[in-house]
């Protein structure tokens, strides 16, 4: 009886569940401050796209110029989605290779740069970003207290990182288990719960409880609603393998063509991509600029979107992601998904705002290949407990295709690449 009691007492104990309280309060404020800044920042590039029909010409590419320069010289690992990194991290047992990925320095590289590439006009979201961030913070707070555990760690300052971005607490710990660790892990499960719950909390406290995108007061019913549940599926999955895979691909081929000259490569790389996204945000009619809130939940209460803003949202998120900048897919690929659920409830019947739900179930889970995650995060971003079963199959389903079309996921392929880099 002895022991445990000194074991509680202890200050040593006590001085490390401080640091690491403080580390997830501190990544719930980053979080939330960071939403309002993204925020603020998408107002501002419509703005300036509203002077002229030209400024996007102008503007995004140089934003984009800017952000890869910035990514590649002051801010090294800052680029891309964020999630990578992360996974990267975890397997790596060199403090200073783990550095690379997650410190404040690229924490801080992160913010700002994916603000700038916000206020450009690129098809990029905070979410992932939030994750390496939070990743980054909860590693810092565990060197100041001394704990160890880094692994453990950088899963629940990512974990915390989604919950307060998405005000999802349970999205969350299902996204730390099935796409970060792969795994349950009891001597993390503390820590990651822990964390999510100070994030949450700091995150309801300071915008409260609503839903991300909206809600549909919709069920699926008869055959024609389960018909809808797999073509959404079944769509969205091969869209999902289609982005995944191209991704990958491109990505591979762009390390490759630019390692011969890298810094002028690398900018040539981001300027024709911010071209080609301003050029699609002009034909579109701006709709698929940004990170595609608006879009979404416009879909999610029952509007029905251009049959045109899906291809148009996947394309600029494509090109947004392979231009170097820094930015993540997550909302993006949720947009793009509510577009071909809005086209599969157009062409089929059916209701628009459950075929857009179902769309972004299939969609995202093709692309991140985590159903779990994909269903969960839908449900809770949507506040919808009338259709957890058709979501669930939607996910599954759109899982399961793009498994077969694009055996690697995307995130672990792209940590792959990563760890490659970092260990030659």
């Amino acid at each position: 009886m002895r022991r445990p009691r000194r074991l509680w007492l202890s200050t040593t104990i006590w001085r490390r569940r401080l640091v690491f309280w403080l580390g997830a309060l501190a990544t719930g404020l980053v979080s939330v401050a960071f939403a309002y800044s993204a925020d603020w920042s998408q107002s501002l590039f419509h703005r300036l796209a509203g002077l002229g029909w030209w400024v996007p010409l102008v503007l995004t590419p140089l934003g984009f110029l800017v952000c890869a320069h910035l990514a590649r010289t002051v801010f090294p690992g800052s680029q891309g989605s964020g999630i990578p990194q992360a996974i990267a991290a975890r397997q790596l047992t060199d403090p200073a290779a783990r550095d690379k990925l997650l410190s404040p320095r690229v924490a801080l590289g992160k913010i700002m740069l994916t603000l700038v590439g916000i206020a450009s006009g690129g098809s990029i979201g905070r979410e992932g970003p939030t994750v390496q961030i939070g990743a980054s913070i909860m590693l810092k707070a565990g060197e100041i207290g001394r704990m160890g555990r880094e692994s453990g760690l950088i899963l629940a300052g990512s974990a915390a990182g989604i919950s307060a971005a998405f005000n999802t607490p349970l999205a969350g710990i299902v996204f730390a288990i099935e796409e970060m660790s792969r795994s349950f892990e009891l001597r993390t499960s503390g820590l990651v719960i822990s964390a999510v719950i100070i994030g949450g909390l700091v995150s309801l406290g300071l915008v409260g409880n609503y839903s991300y995108f909206g809600s549909t007061s919709e069920v699926v019913v008869g055959a024609q609603g389960w018909f809808l549940v797999v073509a959404c599926g079944v769509i969205g999955g091969t869209a999902g393998a289609l982005f995944s895979g191209l991704m990958l691909q491109g990505t591979l081929a762009l390390r490759r063509w630019t390692s011969a000259m890298p810094v002028w490569r690398t900018l040539l790389v981001a300027v024709l991509c911010g071209l080609g996204v301003a050029l699609i945000g002009i034909a579109t009619g701006g709709i698929s600029f940004g990170t595609g809130y608006e879009q979404a939940k416009i879909a999610v209460e029952g509007g029905v979107l251009p049959w045109y803003f899906a291809p148009a949202k996947l394309a600029s998120t494509l090109l947004s992601s392979l231009s170097g900048i820094p930015g993540g897919i997550f909302a993006p690929s949720l947009a793009v998904g509510t577009g071909i659920g809005s086209l599969i409830g157009a062409a089929f019947g059916g209701s628009a705002g459950i075929a857009a739900l179902l769309g972004m179930a299939g969609y995202f889970a093709g692309v991140v290949q985590a159903p779990i995650t994909a269903f969960v995060i839908i449900l809770e971003m949507t506040g919808d407990t009338s259709n957890v079963i058709p979501v669930m199959c939607a996910s599954v389903v759109g899982y399961g295709v793009s498994r077969i079309l694009a055996p690697e996921s995307l995130y672990h392929g792209l940590a792959k690449g990563m760890l490659r880099e970092l260990r030659r």
